[in-house]
């Protein structure tokens, strides 16, 4: 059931209708009726793994409450957590690449690999239980004992297909007590769903079909082309992404949520720590905690050479988070790589507040250095394999990067300049339309012109997510 699809705009409509007009001052009833949508909402896409859903969710708050008991085998709780957690994640999205790469690497026959359906969503309600259950034994939050709760914060629709990654100290405090809906809070949910709406169904879809044609048909194009096809994919990916982002905060704002922020501006990011700062934030916050911190503490007596290592595992982590591929693994190990001279120079951790109206020549520089790195690297996350990857580099590294590149349409830098130009207006503010600050008659031309290019250009026959596939 995807946000941009008239199926979910009846569902949420009718949801949102019951939830606050007939049940707005029961905020228990609200609850039941929340897990109901949920699993309404995943078993859509599948019933059968709706079981697996909720069998993980009962595992999980009953191994969270035998941790807080805090008692001899509350070690052994955790670590039965996270096997099963990992063990679930691990079978359904990695099976068949572990199976393959080591008869691959042996020369074996293989008879093993099986024909695995990955469940909607698992990466991102895995990473919710894993982090749930290390909380709770490090004392950072307490067992839930409200299982209605608990299951809601497991299942949560808004953030179900693509995140963003929600910690139980955010969202479950806020399935607890009573929740008001006010006309500030809606209007500003409504803004972000329409920005994510129009980057989604107009941007995003629109560039679509071009980079798809120009990765499959790599081998006959210039050099120039394929990197422009990387350019391309860059913005398809950051309005595929931020869009559903948008739209997955701005729905859990319409229902009195505070979900984690997702994106902030990336596409200025000054170098590549500045951006993956502000990309997938959930995520990267999320590894940064459970993974990075732990590797720093444990290679600290290697000074940069043991912070280096561990950015760079966990970068490979992050790569093999993306998908069950060779190209994936590379693909983080490149951008762990990428950090090296930072490290050297003691610029992982600095920020620099942008220019308030235009960019200085050296922030412009460093935006399009940044970029330039991430749409290098993006060649290995669209590319089907190694083999393809490379024969993509090589095209682009080859004499005809000098010609000039095919595909190039006004249409679509147009609306690449769009999304730039409002992100660049509202850079310090919560969401590229958060613009409640301006005048009311500036406001709702915006509205509407957003609405006829929604209209107008609107692609609406790919519903689908990238993200979807992780």
């Amino acid at each position: 059931m995807q946000f941009t699809s008239l199926v979910f705009f009846l569902f949420f409509s009718v949801f949102f209708a019951v939830y606050w007009w007939i049940l707005g001052k029961n905020f228990k009833a609200q609850n039941i009726f929340l897990l109901a949508a949920n699993y309404v909402f995943y078993a859509y896409w599948d019933w059968r793994f709706l079981i697996l859903l909720i069998g993980s969710s009962v595992i999980i708050y009953f191994l969270g409450l035998k941790i807080a008991e805090n008692d001899s085998r509350r070690k052994l709780w955790v670590n039965l957590g996270l096997i099963f957690s990992i063990g679930t994640l691990l079978y359904f999205k990695y099976f068949n690449f572990f199976i393959e790469s080591f008869t691959d690497l042996f020369g074996i026959k293989n008879n093993l690999t099986l024909k695995i359906i990955l469940p909607l969503g698992i990466s991102f309600y895995t990473f919710r239980m894993i982090s749930y259950l290390i909380d709770i034994k490090n004392n950072k939050l307490k067992a839930e004992t409200d299982a209605l709760a608990f299951f809601n914060y497991i299942s949560f629709f808004p953030s179900m297909t693509s995140g963003p990654i929600d910690k139980g100290g955010l969202l479950l405090p806020q399935l607890k007590k009573e929740r008001v809906f006010t006309l500030e809070n809606g209007s500003d949910a409504a803004r972000q769903i329409l920005f994510g709406a129009f980057k989604k169904l107009v941007v995003s879809n629109s560039i679509a079909p071009i980079t798809q044609n120009i990765f499959q048909n790599y081998e006959h194009l210039s050099g120039s082309t394929v990197a422009f096809g990387a350019i391309l994919f860059l913005f398809q990916m950051y309005a595929d992404f931020s869009g559903y982002s948008d739209m997955a905060i701005g729905i859990a704002k319409l229902l009195g949520f505070k979900t984690t922020k997702n994106f902030a501006f990336p596409l200025f990011a000054q170098n590549i720590a500045d951006y993956w700062r502000k990309w997938h934030i959930s995520l990267t916050s999320w590894l940064t905690e459970y993974v990075f911190t732990p590797l720093v503490i444990a290679f600290r007596d290697y000074d940069k050479k043991g912070l280096m290592l561990a950015v760079f595992l966990n970068f490979v982590i992050i790569g093999f988070w993306h998908g069950a591929n060779w190209t994936f693994i590379v693909y983080g190990a490149l951008q762990g790589l990428y950090y090296v001279p930072l490290v050297v120079n003691n610029q992982i951790n600095k920020k620099k507040k942008l220019s308030k109206t235009i960019p200085t020549f050296k922030e412009l520089g460093n935006m399009v250095y940044t970029m330039a790195l991430v749409c290098f690297a993006l060649v290995l996350f669209v590319a089907p394999g190694l083999k393809e990857a490379f024969g993509m580099y090589g095209k682009i590294f080859s004499f005809s990067l000098f010609s000039i590149p095919q595909f190039i349409k006004i249409k679509i830098l147009g609306l690449i300049g769009i999304i730039v130009l409002i992100d660049w207006i509202n850079k310090d503010q919560e969401h590229g339309l958060d613009i409640k600050r301006f005048h009311p008659v500036i406001r709702r031309a915006l509205y509407v012109f957003l609405i006829f290019l929604i209209m107008y250009y609107g692609v609406f026959s790919n519903g689908s997510f990238i993200y979807e596939q992780f």
